[in-house]
């Protein structure tokens, strides 16, 4: 005999949120978060892959312009940032998306799980491009201790929140979850991603490396997605469920990832090269820092902190976009249909 399948109540769109929802995590709409829906959508248009950009020139920079100390430079940028986006993808994939107790929050982080994992792609097209090492380039987060330092500062970060079976009804575990979720979106993402591309961009604006510098500003345009959702995200969960994070924690967070921030610029940038150095990547890192505070409704972690590079949120930006660092997207187009006059 057949049992009776009985029908459920209807979604109440007031039981959704962030975590903790008690409704059906299966139903998008209606929506409560909409600006979620909106990142999915912008995010859309902004399709692109590493193969639309030729590496021709790059490949003769590399060999005959660069120097010794650009090539150090440009080769340990890559290798950090080959482990950090398969780093990003897992946090957003494990540690994050399968948290989250709205569709619509779900759907944007299953987008960000694929750009990370095209960002991956890139930096591994530009390395066989160039002829690199690959098992060289890509074993230096391993065997430089200031590379290393930050893989595993993110690591530490990821390690408990990752766990299926971290309750997020304990205050406690919401309070560290919260604090997890703020050091992706607002640190590593939102200063050492931006921060981490900024030695490369020096070197396009003198006419170097400037087809890995335009798959960098692709990359750039999803991370700065990536870091205000995380953020909106963040704040949102704050007020939703009344947390109130301890300022010493908060002020840890900030220390610890300038520390790291600082050790490995002194690394990949232990010899200046024109226009760029340690001192400046350091102190850009810092003015990007209290944006990022702001942006969490944070105090600044670093006052008085001025911009070292004035150029760079221009130089960052695809031609014929707003400011990402500042504004609304409101410009984007696919890919292989950006003017690049």
């Amino acid at each position: 005999m057949n049992a009776i399948i009985r029908s459920l109540a209807p979604v109440n769109v007031n039981d959704k949120r962030i975590v903790n929802a008690r409704t059906d995590i299966n139903q998008l709409a209606p929506f409560k978060y909409p600006w979620a829906w909106e990142f999915f959508l912008n995010a859309n248009r902004n399709h692109w892959t590493p193969l639309e950009i030729s590496m021709a020139q790059d490949v003769h920079d590399y060999h005959h312009k660069l120097t010794a100390a650009e090539r150090h430079v440009f080769e340990n940028v890559l290798a950090y940032l080959t482990t950090s986006d398969i780093l990003a993808m897992r946090n957003i994939g494990l540690a994050v998306m399968e948290k989250m107790t709205a569709p619509e929050l779900q759907i944007y982080q299953a987008r960000q799980v694929y750009e990370e994992a095209l960002h991956t792609w890139t930096y591994q097209h530009c390395i066989e491009s160039l002829g690199l090492d690959q098992q060289e380039i890509y074993n230096r987060y391993r065997v430089i201790p200031e590379i290393y330092g930050k893989i595993q500062l993110a690591n530490q970060r990821l390690e408990r929140v990752m766990r299926s079976d971290f309750d997020l009804t304990d205050r406690d575990n919401l309070q560290e979850f919260a604090l997890s979720y703020l050091f992706f979106a607002g640190i590593f993402e939102g200063c050492w991603f931006y921060n981490g591309f900024s030695p490369i961009f020096s070197l396009q604006r003198r006419g170097l490396m400037k087809g890995t510098a335009e798959q960098l500003q692709y990359i750039m345009r999803d991370e700065v997605l990536h870091c205000a959702f995380g953020i909106r995200v963040v704040r949102t969960l704050i007020q939703e469920e009344q947390l109130q994070l301890d300022p010493n924690a908060v002020k840890h967070l900030w220390e610890e990832s300038a520390a790291a921030e600082e050790a490995y610029a002194g690394y990949v940038l232990r010899e200046r090269i024109l226009g760029y150095n340690a001192d400046v990547h350091v102190a850009q890192f810092r003015f990007v820092a209290n944006r990022r505070a702001r942006q969490l409704g944070l105090a600044e972690p670093f006052p008085g902190a001025e911009s070292a590079l004035n150029w760079l949120d221009e130089q960052a930006n695809l031609r014929k976009e707003k400011n990402f660092f500042e504004t609304r997207v409101t410009e984007y187009q696919t890919g292989g249909a950006l003017s690049w006059d």
